[in-house]
């Protein structure tokens, strides 16, 4: 009988080459291939996702596991549908996530077509999620991590039927820990690799002076205003802020105060208390939905407003343009147009969308 063949998402980290030992121990058929999205040389851009030193480990990794591993160029794709659109948002005063993005055009659709185009069944990744078929709605359903602490499905809720259903999460059910041990008994050097941190094309953070360098537009100055319209002082230009910021303003009102709202039409940035940045209503558009076909009536949920956000209880409603209108049961702190609002069932991933605004 012909074993399933499944291409391995490697990036040079513990958690792929764990994915790739568990699925090893089942039987497939495997090979490994990164996605090269930088063109930073060995000497630079060594803490960028998919760096040399991160494709030279993965190509270990596949050579000591014993399957062949190769390298994409993915480069002009990631540009197109991560950086360029993350610099979009952040020009309207928007705040994205766009490892959200890497993983819906590049995993799992750029890589997943590449895969399926030379003969795989599946395509692995190293995401602490776990995928289930549902054999009374015959849909594939995206559940939460067993592990709390290291649960990704915030961000793969963009993904799709067809691309859940060629996908494979075999870390899953296991801790971090746990996958540190398995790659350490099998003697991977990554096996006490550290997480990547960062958004892997800003490395130090900086997106102002990223979105600068890339576009050669310099940031262009405008008010500091409270929620009245008063004008408070000058701000730097918006790509510099998002909401709920309160560090790094340059700006002294014998108070607290931080980032309530950013209008690029205005070229404004509302500062104001605490309690202002608490609201109870978003509108949430470009929908995916996983568990449904589509949201036909109004329902509860738990929504995750941002990663590090924890559920919070909500109505759901469809509107007539196609939006969802979430109303919390109490307010919520810093809800940031441009992030992900994800909708659960326990562990069940309903589906999401993005935050396209906030209303009083």
């Amino acid at each position: 009988m012909k074993r399933e063949k499944v291409l391995v998402a490697m990036s040079g980290g513990v958690d792929s080459s764990a994915a790739a030992i568990l699925l090893q121990k089942d039987g497939y058929e495997l090979y490994g291939a990164t996605m090269k999205l930088h063109n930073y040389g060995k000497s630079e851009g060594s803490t960028v996702c998919g760096n040399e030193k991160d494709i030279e480990m993965a190509r270990h990794v596949a050579d000591q596991l014993g399957f062949p591993h190769e390298v994409l160029p993915f480069g002009e794709c990631f540009r197109e549908q991560v950086i360029d659109p993350f610099i979009q948002a952040y020009e309207c005063g928007q705040t994205p996530n766009p490892c959200i993005n890497c993983n819906r055009f590049l995993k799992f659709d750029a890589l997943l077509d590449a895969a399926l185009e030379k003969g795989a069944d599946y395509i692995a990744t190293g995401h602490y999620v776990r995928r289930m078929e549902d054999a009374r709605s015959g849909r594939v359903l995206l559940l939460k991590g067993e592990d709390p602490d290291k649960d990704q499905s915030y961000m793969l809720y963009g993904l799709s039927q067809r691309q859940l259903s060629h996908a494979l999460f075999p870390i899953g059910e296991f801790s971090k820990p746990e996958i540190r041990e398995l790659a350490a008994s099998h003697g991977l050097a990554n096996a006490q690799k550290p997480d990547s941190q960062d958004i892997c094309f800003v490395p130090d953070g900086d997106y102002a002076s990223f979105i600068q360098k890339e576009t050669g537009h310099a940031s262009v100055p405008g008010n500091f205003i409270d929620a009245n319209g008063h004008i408070l002082g000058q701000h730097l230009g918006i790509i510099h802020y998002t909401i709920g910021q309160r560090k790094g303003l340059g700006i002294a009102l014998g108070k607290p105060v931080f980032v309530t709202a950013i209008d690029p039409v205005q070229n404004t940035v509302t500062l104001g208390s605490s309690e202002e940045l608490f609201h109870r209503i978003m509108i949430v558009k470009d929908l995916n939905w996983i568990a449904l076909e589509s949201l036909t009536n109004a329902r509860r949920a738990l929504v995750k407003a941002r990663y590090r956000h924890r559920e919070q209880p909500a109505l759901l409603e469809q509107l007539e343009d196609g939006t969802v209108r979430v109303t919390f049961d109490e307010p919520q702190r810093a809800l940031t147009p441009g992030q992900a609002a994800v909708f659960y069932l326990g562990d069940l991933v309903l589906g999401g969308g993005v935050i396209e605004k906030i209303l009083p």
